[in-house]
């Protein structure tokens, strides 16, 4: 699917958010990646088959 050399990371995989940004739409606080997901601005994503990942922001001041 994704047209750029080297390819964009798969949906599926663990640096998915590297892929490029298609669309960005930061007015409503999420962007469309090469590889289908939906990242939203709190960190969440929607993947292209439906599954949800929690946002995972780091927690400031955590040390």
């Amino acid at each position: 699917m994704c047209p750029h050399e080297p390819s964009c990371p798969s949906a599926d995989a663990l640096d998915r958010e590297a892929a490029r940004t298609m669309a960005a739409h930061p007015e409503q606080g999420w962007s469309l990646l090469c590889n289908g997901v939906v990242l939203f601005e709190d960190t969440g994503e929607l993947l292209p088959d439906g599954a949800v990942i929690e946002p995972h922001r780091p927690l400031a001041g955590v040390v």
